[in-house]
């Protein structure tokens, strides 16, 4: 096989870029790490840090209520030189596992199965890009640069939510399911992408083998593999911190009641400093109610497109989880271009590119001037967080009904181009 000069040399690019920011702007990467829109506090790497520091010297991570992450992080970096003396080894490993994403991007986007299913195909499906091209986007995107140099955790998740996709596309139902529990282990809400992932597998199944299977028998099969992936990750770092009970509230529990409210660019954080007590569980209820409402409801109608409904979960998610972070919406943006042929049809792009372009530039000020200047409060940061949620969902939306204006001329050809009106 030869060696695609076009996707080395993107990824060449990549590496040099980040390594060369790295050297030329040493302070730079715990600038960003220091950053609220790109680390939270189950990201962070400066509490990933203090939780090392205590872990190296046989102290429970979780003892100062600082650290928030997987433990089995903390093996994977003590393999690592100290990153205040020696910064470059830790720069060219998150530098890496941005390439291992972006060729996870590169396979999913050769499978074809963004423009094309088992139940549809996209009828404008000859306008896309190539699997080189949406990793370029994703490289040099400034969003996952910005992640890379601040060495957030959120990395990680990122890959395994990309190696379940990439291997699902493909055929690799059990790798599938692997990754899924891995992204899960590291965070929570990728679990909520299990029902369109495991239709994603059952369909590529059906189309290979042509002839189809029992959808209960497979789901209930590949559940289990996702359950034991999970259960085989906790008994590991159950072995590894010897308490089981401090880790699970210190991350998930963290993650669940989100008793930490540093400032980040979601919407709970603020809502729930604003709210008596007497109310939290309620909100916390309704909250994450309605963060997994959106999986039932957009799997059923979508059904045909359960790679499109992955990603707008993720979309979704960069939105409303508790502690989001531009890791996010650096994900779910290096899957809108496999959405090339949805353009077309979108109808406000324009304003959700504007609403996010503004409230990039305008963040960091807001908060400098609430933290540091003291000229302003908690409003003028929350206010710019609303306008980059407004942004998001704005873009979420119009690509929501790219998608079933595209299934609804694929339904019916002979209306193809024409007005939709509401009667």
């Amino acid at each position: 096989m030869g060696v695609d000069h076009r996707k080395a040399a993107v990824f060449g690019g990549a590496l040099a870029l980040r390594l060369l920011l790295s050297v030329l702007f040493p302070s730079l990467p715990d600038l960003l790490t220091g950053r609220v829109e790109v680390s939270t506090p189950v990201t962070s790497f400066k509490r990933l840090q203090e939780g090392l520091f205590l872990y190296m010297r046989n102290v429970s991570p979780y003892d100062g209520g600082v650290f928030h992450q997987a433990p089995l992080l903390l093996p994977l970096f003590s393999l690592l030189p100290n990153a205040q003396s020696h910064p470059i080894p830790t720069a060219v490993f998150y530098s890496l596992v941005d390439l291992v994403n972006a060729n996870a991007l590169v396979t999913i986007s050769d499978s074809g199965q963004a423009v094309s299913g088992r139940f549809y195909s996209a009828l404008r499906k000859h306008i896309r890009w190539d699997g080189v091209s949406i990793a370029a986007w994703f490289l040099f995107n400034p969003f996952t640069i910005a992640t890379c140099l601040g060495r957030s955790t959120g990395v990680f998740t990122t890959t395994g939510i990309l190696y379940s996709f990439s291997s699902a596309v493909t055929g690799n139902s059990l790798n599938a399911m692997l990754s899924l529990g891995l992204a899960s282990y590291l965070s929570i809400y990728p679990a909520l992408l299990f029902i369109p992932l495991v239709l994603l597998c059952y369909d590529q199944r059906v189309q290979k083998a042509k002839v189809s299977s029992g959808a209960l028998p497979f789901a209930l099969q590949h559940f289990a593999v996702f359950l034991t992936c999970i259960a085989g990750l906790l008994g590991i770092s159950t072995l590894l911190i010897g308490d089981f009970y401090s880790f699970i509230s210190a991350t998930y529990g963290v993650q669940l009641l989100v008793p930490d409210l540093t400032p980040n660019v979601g919407l709970w954080w603020y809502f729930f400093i604003e709210i008596f007590d007497s109310f939290r569980e309620f909100f916390l209820g309704v909250f994450w109610l309605h963060l997994a409402a959106y999986m039932g409801g957009l799997t059923v109608r979508l059904r045909r497109q359960p790679l499109f409904v992955l990603t707008s979960l993720l979309g979704i998610f960069a939105i409303f989880k508790p502690y989001p972070s531009i890791s996010d919406a650096s994900l779910y943006f290096a899957l809108l271009p496999l959405y090339r042929h949805l353009f077309p049809l979108m109808r406000y792009t324009f304003f959700a590119i504007s609403a996010l372009l503004y409230a990039t530039l305008l963040g960091p000020a807001f908060y400098h001037l609430w933290i540091y200047a003291g000229s302003g409060n908690a409003n003028f940061f929350y206010a710019i967080t609303l306008v980059w949620s407004l942004g998001l969902s704005i873009l979420l939306a119009d690509t929501i009904f790219a998608a079933l204006r595209d299934e609804w001329e694929y339904d019916n050809p002979e209306l193809r181009g024409k007005e939709v009106r509401q009667v």
